[in-house]
């Protein structure tokens, strides 16, 4: 006959429920702990006094309308240090510092200002040459011319001007600027393209982080309840109250839930160094993680139409049609005829004589007509057209994989909606199920693998509800970036945007100089 066996003493973990729309965080000293089959309200949890890790544990709460991201404090506790700033950091302001100081997009934004510079170049055709020379030597003069002998050095030497200006060259020059043009649009469509993944890279690892903290300490914590399971049932195997197998029983679930720690601890230090690729700082204190609702249409329909006329890829490869379309232009301008003036002064001294000083000016128009140039351009004309033609194909599949990238990030927003609700509920039938098991078990009506495998169920639920917490912001993160609009001006972050016209601003037009704009 079994003999009731008396509550185990549970540790002090978070309290995360789960509502409609997000997680609730509670802490409670060990002495506020009651029995695991008695369940309680949560208390109030100051997070600055947090330290790291904090202790917690899962418990259900009522559906709510609260925003998703008040309810995700839960998370940011888990994540607080007591090492650091007093401010936590937020999502928001991560994103920020991923927008001002990520390599990948700092060199994605040099990248488009030196394409910036292909304006300049095309813009050249319209301007003058302007070339100088100057030359100096030195002449000797011996013999004899009319019985009189000559024996004489002089000093040529002169400096001259030449100015070239193109008057018509098959408006290569035009379709050359627009081809710039072209490009300079696309590179900063790609540069936009680059700021959405960025920024939902930074998003991911923020809530990454905050998810396998939540995870290291839930297991910590399963430890701690495992541990006490083993010393109650080993001191009432010595008793004679249970059997070796109910004692090797706990100290296997013990020896893998140390496994399951470890691995998730792992996990934590591989998603904290991917938190500093891209944000550029460990992370320390992390406050809740809001889902972006704000920017997320209310049909799909809608969705799909602002990604199709607003999505960065396809507006790049139709800028790169553009491009390759100019550059047909540029290579059969080649064929027509061609146009300009040059103009030459010279000063010349001592040319012949000594003493000699011969000031020259002159002006000279020039036209040439290509007759034939061996079917070279012909052939780069065509070869022009079918790659334009290709752009455009490829420019269809872009909006075909926007389609597709919106639909599918639509429905993984969706269902992640409904696994918060589900995963609730899971906790909360768990958490039911888990004491009632432990009533019975006192009552001699079950055995010691029923509360392991109980106490291991809501565990995995548990660790499901964090999960479904963190998809449910990531996923909403995600449906903005395939609408082409999680960027620092849509997102709203507290960072100045990066303003990619200014510097063409600088250049577009510039004559000469060697400096950057910034000084370099």
């Amino acid at each position: 006959m079994r003999v009731p066996s008396p509550p185990l003493a549970t540790p002090a973990r978070p309290t995360v429920g789960l509502g409609a729309d997000g997680l609730r965080l509670a802490r409670r000293r060990p002495s506020d702990v009651p029995d695991p089959s008695v369940r309680g309200s949560p208390l109030p949890l100051d997070t600055s006094k947090a330290v790291w890790p904090p202790r917690a544990r899962l418990v259900p709460c009522r559906l709510g309308r609260r925003t998703l991201a008040l309810a995700l404090a839960a998370l940011a506790a888990l994540a607080a240090s007591a090492v650091g700033s007093p401010r936590a950091e937020t999502l928001e302001g991560s994103l920020g510092r991923a927008y001002r100081a990520n390599p990948e997009l700092n060199a994605t934004r040099a990248g488009l200002r030196a394409t910036d510079e292909e304006v300049a170049m095309a813009r050249a055709g319209y301007r003058p040459t302007v070339a100088a020379d100057a030359d100096v030597g030195v002449r000797n003069v011996q013999g004899a011319a009319g019985g009189e002998r000559l024996a004489r050095t002089s000093f040529p030497r002169g400096a001259g001007l030449t100015v070239e200006q193109t008057l018509f060259n098959g408006f290569q020059t035009d379709n050359d600027t627009h081809r710039a043009e072209s490009n300079v649009l696309g590179r900063r469509e790609a540069l936009r393209s680059a700021e959405n993944t960025i920024l939902f890279n930074a998003a991911q690892a923020y809530m990454d982080v905050l998810r396998d903290t939540a995870t290291v300490e839930l297991n910590r914590n399963n430890i701690a309840v495992l541990e006490e399971q083993r010393r109650q049932t080993t001191l009432r195997f010595r008793l004679g109250e249970l059997t070796r197998t109910d004692a090797a029983q706990a100290d296997a679930r013990l020896a893998g839930a140390r496994s399951q720690l470890s691995a998730a601890e792992a996990q934590l230090r591989a998603r904290t160094g991917v938190f500093r690729q891209v944000i550029g700082v460990d992370p320390r204190r992390l406050a809740p993680g809001r889902p972006l609702d704000r920017l997320v249409p209310p049909r799909l329909e809608l969705a799909l139409g602002i990604g199709l006329a607003e999505h960065p890829r396809i507006l790049s490869a139709l800028h790169a049609v553009d491009a390759a379309e100019a550059q047909a232009k540029v290579f059969e301008g080649r064929l027509y005829p061609r146009a300009g003036a040059s103009g030459v002064v010279q000063r010349r001294r001592d040319e012949e004589e000594p003493g000699d000083d011969v000031l020259a000016a002159g002006i000279a128009g020039q036209v040439t007509v290509p007759v034939y140039e061996g079917g070279q351009v012909y052939a780069q004309v065509r070869q022009a057209k079918e790659q334009a033609g290709q752009l455009r194909i490829e420019a269809e599949q872009v909006r075909d994989a926007v389609r597709a990238g919106i639909v599918a990030a639509w429905a993984q927003l969706e269902a992640s909606k409904a696994q918060v609700a589900a995963s609730q509920a899971q906790v909360q039938a768990n958490e039911v199920a888990l004491a009632g098991v432990r009533d019975e078990a006192r009552a001699g009506q079950r055995t010691t693998l029923d509360v392991l495998n109980a106490q291991q169920e809501l565990l995995n639920a548990r660790v499901g509800l964090v999960v479904a917490q963190r998809d449910r912001v990531v996923f909403s993160y995600g449906l903005v970036q395939a609408l082409g609009r999680l960027t620092a001006r849509f997102a709203e972050l507290p960072v100045a945007p990066y303003g990619a016209k200014a510097h063409y601003d600088q250049v577009e037009d510039l004559w000469a100089g060697l400096r950057t704009p910034d000084g370099r």
